[in-house]
């Protein structure tokens, strides 16, 4: 689904409200005031960091970050791109291709069922999600049936994936790659897979961020679909 950068665009992808990021900068970029981008976090100064409690021990090991924020090490090689949905775990190609019939189909409640339950609940925000969730899902969208969400999870599910921590407890398959890889390491080709999914201001302004924070899917090798977030 290509964005239209000039007038506006056939859907307007980086205009989805995401009430979990921080407002973002007053910076607006030149050009057409009808294009928008990604609202993007801003980076905490020094001087308002927040200091460690007292009480908890500053060696304390529980660093576990949420699923959809925790990204690979940067230091470590970036994992393989890969295409090949039938080399995925059947458990993980069936889900998948339920998610992408209930997009094509345009009625977001039939999410439901997918979303799953208590502590198996899809992680659909970076904070705490109150209510329902599809009603949450549908605030997210530009539109009041949430068709513009469910056009993101097709376009996210139809990139290309990444195989994270194979072997471990939080193995998982993730959609978009770029949540994995840098975005400084694109080749010309996979710049074109990126724009489908955000807009050239967008790509600009996570640049600067340091890494892709628009919409990823994660599903672990059991099939159970472990995130639908946005942000950092």
């Amino acid at each position: 689904m290509a964005l239209s950068l000039s007038g506006v665009p056939a859907l307007a992808l980086s205009e989805i409200k995401r009430e979990e990021l921080p407002a973002p900068s007053t910076q607006q970029p030149q050009g057409d005031d009808t294009e928008k981008t990604v609202p993007l976090p801003e980076a905490t100064s020094p001087s308002t960091t927040e200091q460690p409690d007292e009480t908890t021990p500053a060696d304390s090991d529980d660093t576990t970050e949420p699923a959809g924020q925790a990204r690979p090490d940067p230091d470590e090689p970036a994992p393989e791109v890969l295409y090949d949905v039938s080399q995925l775990p059947p458990d993980v190609q069936k889900l998948r291709n339920q998610m992408l019939e209930v997009a094509k189909s345009g009625d977001i409640e039939k999410l439901r069922p997918l979303l799953g339950m208590g502590d198996d609940m899809t992680q659909l925000s970076l904070i705490a999600v109150e209510g329902d969730p599809i009603d949450y899902l549908k605030s997210l969208a530009g539109d009041e049936d949430g068709q513009e969400i469910l056009a993101i999870l097709e376009e996210v599910l139809s990139a290309g994936y990444v195989h994270l921590d194979a072997g471990k407890p939080e193995e998982l398959y993730v959609w978009p790659y770029f949540f994995a890889v840098p975005l400084d390491k694109l080749t010309g080709p996979q710049r074109v897979e990126l724009f489908k999914i955000v807009t050239a201001g967008d790509y600009e302004e996570m640049k600067n961020f340091g890494s892709y924070i628009f919409y990823r899917v994660g599903i672990t090798p059991q099939g159970r679909w472990a995130f639908f977030v946005a942000g950092e």
